[in-house]
């Protein structure tokens, strides 16, 4: 398993901005695609963006597309979410996962939302957002 340690959680005004990041303890990072899910309480966890291995091939689901942007730099082997015109329906926990190692096989967006997908999670960090 990858130890992972998710960072850059806080308080923002609605149309604020955060970065998180998600720190890797593995020298293979570059094989691993990489998630972001988010949890708000009373509800299950969902998926928020996904970045492949290999190509860096991103995903989002519909409500942070052209909001958030997923993002990794495999020579700090963290990834990172930067999360601009934050809302207060973004307040929640959020988790980064990672899926791999991968040497061979096609990374999808179906597989980029699954959480069964994912072997390693981080711990979270919470992020709120005020009217």
């Amino acid at each position: 398993q990858v130890q992972l340690v998710e960072s850059g959680g806080g308080s923002v005004q609605a149309g604020g901005s955060l970065r998180l990041s998600c720190a890797a303890s593995v020298r293979t990072f570059s094989r691993y695609s990489m998630g972001w899910f988010r949890q708000a309480p009373g509800k299950e966890r969902e998926f928020v963006a996904g970045i492949s291995w290999g190509t860096s091939t991103t995903y989002y689901t519909d409500s942070v597309k052209g909001r958030f942007t997923i993002s990794r730099d495999n020579a700090k082997n963290t990834a990172y979410l930067q999360m601009n015109n934050l809302k207060p329906e973004d307040t929640a926990t959020y988790y980064c996962a990672a899926d791999g190692p991968y040497y061979l096989g096609n990374w999808s967006p179906q597989k980029a939302q699954t959480v069964g997908e994912y072997d390693s999670w981080g711990q979270g960090t919470q992020v709120a957002v005020s009217p």
